[in-house]
């Protein structure tokens, strides 16, 4: 510290007659250096030191200009979106409203079209009864009515001769054209 103290001290002192050298006193030197250093930094920095703040600055608030601005965009989105949520919601409950009463109305539709079809189906039953029975009692004749032709020839086959056998087959056949004639 003492000779820092004295190269300051012995600028003071320096010859006037002047001549010129290095002084090659690190410890003596490195102070005034760094001075000149500083204050020349400081001098000729000091406009781009304030130039680079500066510009810090307008971006800082232009950042936050910004954010206040998306901020405001997005309050504004989220009010349109609740709003939306709101019609939405009622909407919804008016289709669900909508939708129940269409079901009950399928539901009646349905149970009517179930009452018709059973109501078909019954009156097709009680139709396909009615021609069974029909086919029924028209076999239960044919039978019957076989079985007394069957008789009846059995009859007049034991008490016809052969001259009324050979008659009664001769009207038969004539009897059978004339219905073939007619349907023709």
């Amino acid at each position: 510290m003492k000779s820092v103290t004295d190269s300051f001290v012995s600028l003071g002192h320096w010859p006037s007659a002047g001549s010129f050298g290095f002084n090659t006193d690190i410890l003596a030197t490195n102070p005034i250096n760094l001075s000149v250093v500083l204050g020349v930094l400081i001098f000729f920095g000091k406009g781009v030191l304030n130039d680079l703040l500066d510009n810090r600055k307008q971006r800082i608030l232009s950042t936050i200009r910004n954010s206040e601005e998306l901020r405001r965009g997005a309050i504004e989105q989220l009010e349109k979106a609740r709003a939306r949520l709101r019609k939405v919601e009622i909407e919804a409950d008016e289709y669900r409203m909508n939708g129940y009463s269409e079901i009950e109305r399928e539901k009646e539709n349905l149970i009517n079209a179930t009452y018709d079809s059973l109501e078909r189906l019954e009156n097709y039953k009680n139709e396909t009864l009615h021609f069974e029975q029909q086919r029924a009692i028209n076999q239960v004749r044919h039978r019957v009515f076989q079985q007394a032709l069957q008789g009846a020839l059995g009859t007049l086959n034991s008490c016809l001769n052969s001259e009324l056998h050979f008659r009664s087959i001769s009207a038969n056949i004539g009897i059978l054209r004339a219905m073939e004639q007619i349907t023709d």
